[in-house]
């Protein structure tokens, strides 16, 4: 018999889990972490190792918003994925692993990732 989560919430945060038993960021290697609310998408890079946040990224953000506003999530998602690109490879940061936070690779969260690929990073 198979135990159910009882909120969406929970499914998230045990795959969340399942997916961070295989990812962990190094020093050399940092991971890109993704939280995506209803409204609105966050990215950081973390060294695990050391427990450091390297780099931040939202969708809240004056930058973001001024450019994003008027516009579907997706192109806030976009925004957010090329901003910390560029914030960690002005920190000289250029490969990490993605760590998409127990959501699926698609939409938003698929959309961040490609903008961070276009922006410098390899993963």
């Amino acid at each position: 018999m198979r135990i159910r989560p009882k909120t969406l919430r929970e499914a998230r945060l045990r795959r969340h889990l399942r997916v961070r038993q295989k990812v962990e960021g190094t020093e050399g290697r940092p991971r890109l972490c993704v939280f995506r609310s209803l409204n609105h998408i966050y990215a950081q890079i973390i060294d695990d190792a050391r427990g450091n946040t390297l780099a931040v990224a939202s969708s809240l953000e004056p930058e973001v918003r001024t450019q994003a506003q008027g516009r579907a999530k997706m192109e806030a998602a976009r925004l957010v994925g090329a901003l910390v690109s560029q914030r960690a490879r002005g920190r000289g940061i250029e490969k990490v692993v993605f760590d998409r936070g127990g959501y699926k690779y698609h939409g938003r969260v698929k959309v961040l990732a490609e903008a961070a690929r276009e922006g410098g990073l390899n993963f």
